[in-house]
């Protein structure tokens, strides 16, 4: 390789709701004995997703592959609510580490349903978080991927709402927000853009540096979502060369000149650290940031209360005096460094 300089988005890499979702899967791990079983991976990366099975994860697509009374744990996309439903009768503790994003959404559908609006959703077929979305009022909702899509909808007699994947490309959606508004002008949107910050933030900082280089490493697996919305903002934005990897191992050999680096929300940073010192560049490295994210997503319910259970017990059998707070600091640990601590 013959690279000058790397310019580094910031933010990339682990969101709030990944950042959850894998320390709460690290702390089933560490609960319970193997195997833990979770619905779907737990976020969409090869890396995390092959970690977690080499500690006795067994990922499912279906809640009647869980042996009766295990441990489970519900992936961050989202589930539909017999999902959620039928893992409370068959796992023996339940924890549901859906992104509060996602939980937004749900909640979105079921109270624009119950007011009867029909719902347009923005998403792409056979997602995950689309499945899961769309399942909370099947009745009522009706999935647009494209802006065709749009003219083959019907017009309702009922008012209509529009709502999104919260994955999904800024320009996928805005183009498909102008279709819905033409066809259905009176459509409902919520106050807030259902599309996820980081997401958003993610576009924001490659856009940044994408016209800048003369080639563009995405970073992340084929089925996120998010990673995809990344590599086409690279294509379209001026990068002669954009290449998406799941490893350093997968980059191209003949890589020259300016080297723009991103990943999508689900890899964690040490694959950044591997692609860089892969790239050697001769001139150093620039990270480009366009803001700081301090959001903080706690652990879910379920294992905040298993979690205090326990200190609780482990207090009282040693003789000390329980105050009733948690002694864990999930908020001053990263997920990647949970991720290299359980190797």
């Amino acid at each position: 390789m013959n690279v000058d300089r790397v310019l580094l988005a910031a933010p990339r890499g682990f969101c709030a709701g990944v950042e959850m979702a894998i320390k709460a899967l690290a702390w089933m791990v560490r609960t319970f004995d193997p195997p833990v079983y979770c619905y779907h991976e737990i976020v969409h990366n090869q890396i995390v997703v092959g970690r977690f099975e080499q500690l006795g994860v067994v990922f499912v697509d279906d809640i009647s592959e869980v042996p009766v009374g295990r441990p489970i744990m519900l992936s961050a996309h989202g589930s539909a609510p017999e999902v959620v439903e039928a893992a409370r009768k068959q796992g023996g503790y339940v924890v549901n580490a859906v992104c509060p994003l996602v939980t937004k959404v749900h909640h979105e559908v079921r109270v624009r349903a119950s007011k009867g609006y029909q719902i347009v959703y923005i998403g792409h077929e056979g997602h995950e978080e689309a499945v899961g979305t769309m399942a909370v009022a099947p009745e009522a909702i009706h999935l647009v991927e494209y802006r065709e899509d749009v003219a083959l909808l019907p017009q309702f007699a009922s008012p209509t709402a529009l709502l999104a994947q919260t994955t999904l490309s800024h320009r996928d959606w805005s183009g498909i927000l102008e279709q819905v508004r033409s066809k259905f002008p009176d459509v409902w949107t919520p106050g807030r853009s259902d599309l996820c910050f980081a997401t958003t933030n993610r576009q924001s900082a490659l856009a940044q540096i994408a016209e800048q280089c003369d080639v563009v490493i995405v970073i992340g697996s084929a089925n996120s979502s998010n990673t995809r919305a990344l590599e086409k903002l690279a294509q379209t934005s001026g990068a002669p060369q954009v290449f998406r990897v799941n490893t350093a191992d997968e980059l191209p050999a003949d890589l020259s000149g300016t080297v723009g680096v991103t990943a999508g929300a689900s890899a964690p940073e040490e694959l950044v650290s591997e692609v860089i010192q892969r790239l050697a560049p001769s001139l150093g490295v620039t990270e480009v940031s366009i803001t700081t994210e301090d959001e903080y997503f706690p652990p879910p319910r379920e294992l905040r209360e298993l979690l205090s259970a326990i200190e609780t017990a482990a207090s009282v059998s040693l003789g000390a005096h329980y105050d009733g707070r948690s002694g864990h600091t999930d908020r001053e640990v990263a997920a990647s460094d949970v991720l290299e601590a359980l190797t």
